[in-house]
């Protein structure tokens, strides 16, 4: 039946051309041959069967997902190599592919429930495959790695970009301030933090947000 719409169009297509255009008879043949042509090309390579959808977004690499995963492994230090499973996940994380990069990252967990990376990494990764919402999933992830490791600061931090890209630039705020508060003092992540703080805060002043508060205050 689905062909059916096919033939009745260019059955369609020729009624309109020989009797509303006035086709001249000696092209009648000519023109009929190429829609006949043209049903024979759509039978070898076309698909009337499927039902019509847009095409899907193809996943791509580009400089933002490298910047995320590089930002990533500032938090844990060159000494401290990342699993197999986290190696394997960041690439397709480069590449935009972020439904395997997730999986990866849970094959990581598996083998080692305690590697914080490896949460923090599938929150990411969550986060970006839900182009940019902070799913339940992703609060979960963040939330595993702060309980494992909470003197690391990746999983508050990334909640933070998580909060931002949802639209909660003033919980985003409110985080990263306990964050810096209940920092050690020699910590050497300390400083750009406030430094990012700084720059939220004069985002929501101009936003008209919240006055600016320093933390500890």
């Amino acid at each position: 039946m689905s062909w059916l719409p096919v033939i009745a169009l260019a059955l369609a297509a020729f009624l309109v051309a020989a009797f509303v255009l006035k086709l001249p008879k000696s092209g009648w043949a000519l023109f009929g041959a190429a829609l006949l042509f043209g049903l024979a090309g759509y039978a070898m390579h076309g698909s009337p069967g499927y039902a019509g959808s847009p095409t899907e977004n193809v996943p791509e690499a580009n400089p933002n997902n490298a910047a995320m995963v590089d930002a990533r492994r500032e938090f844990f230090g060159m000494d401290s190599l990342p699993s197999r499973y986290v190696i394997s996940s960041d690439g397709f994380a480069r590449n935009g592919q972020f439904e395997d990069a997730a999986g990866w990252m849970r094959n990581a967990i598996s083998e080692n429930p305690n590697d914080v990376e490896a949460w923090v990494g599938l929150g990411n990764a969550l986060v970006e495959h839900a182009d940019g919402s902070l799913t339940p999933a992703a609060l979960y992830a963040y939330s595993q790695a702060e309980q494992i490791a909470p003197q690391n600061p990746a999983s508050a931090y990334f909640l933070g970009i998580g909060l931002l890209r949802s639209g909660r630039a003033t919980e985003a705020r409110g985080v990263w301030a306990q964050l810096i508060e209940n920092a050690p003092e020699d910590a050497e992540w300390v400083e750009p933090m406030k430094l990012r703080l700084e720059r939220l805060d004069a985002m929501l002043a101009q936003m008209g947000g919240q006055q600016q508060v320093t933390p500890g205050q």
